[in-house]
């Protein structure tokens, strides 16, 4: 089984069994901060990743790290994932128990890309565009690209939306090549 699918069913477990007790925002709390320390920390990576160190060294140092800052489920969790040797897995876990719930909560992600910076309106009309086409809320992160000469490009899950100047330049190209530009 893929280590993508293997993640899948870890995650979808965790959501399950935080959402029976009521407590799927702390827990979801609770891994967005484990995602940043493990990014911020090489050795904490280095620990999850090591073969050579022994499954209840990692729990041990994962219980004394995260006792107290995180919900016992999460905790208890952590065990589990280093119980049966997948803590290397932890941020492929957390990457889709995020993506999973976004998903029940009807949430969706929108990445843009820019020529210039975006005013409050202007993210705000796009944003609501693409919630009246997707019947979801849409969570925006917009990056200016200096790549593109004018307009923006929007990543929806698997599809692009290109609005940028370079690809309408290169269909009415295409236009005039077929005849069909002619007016």
């Amino acid at each position: 089984m893929s280590d993508s699918r293997v993640a899948r069913r870890y995650a979808q477990a965790l959501l399950d069994a935080a959402a029976g007790v009521g407590r799927e925002e702390p827990v979801a709390a609770d891994l967005e901060m484990l995602r940043t320390v493990i990014r911020g920390s090489s050795e904490l990576r280095l620990l999850l990743k090591s073969p050579v160190v022994k499954q209840e060294r990692k729990q041990e140092v994962l219980r004394a790290a995260f006792q107290g800052h995180v919900e016992p489920l999460t905790q208890e969790f952590m065990a589990l994932l280093t119980e049966k040797g997948r803590e290397q897995m932890l941020s492929q876990v957390i990457v889709e128990f995020q993506r999973l719930r976004d998903r029940k909560l009807g949430i969706v992600t929108l990445e843009v890309g820019a020529a210039t910076t975006l005013s409050a309106d202007q993210t705000e009309a796009l944003r609501q565009r693409f919630e009246a086409l997707t019947h979801k809320t849409v969570q925006m992160t917009v990056t200016v690209d200096a790549s593109l000469k004018g307009g923006l490009t929007a990543r929806l899950g698997d599809t692009v939306y290109d609005g940028s100047i370079r690809r309408q330049l290169e269909l009415l190209r295409k236009r005039f090549a077929l005849g069909d530009g002619a007016n």
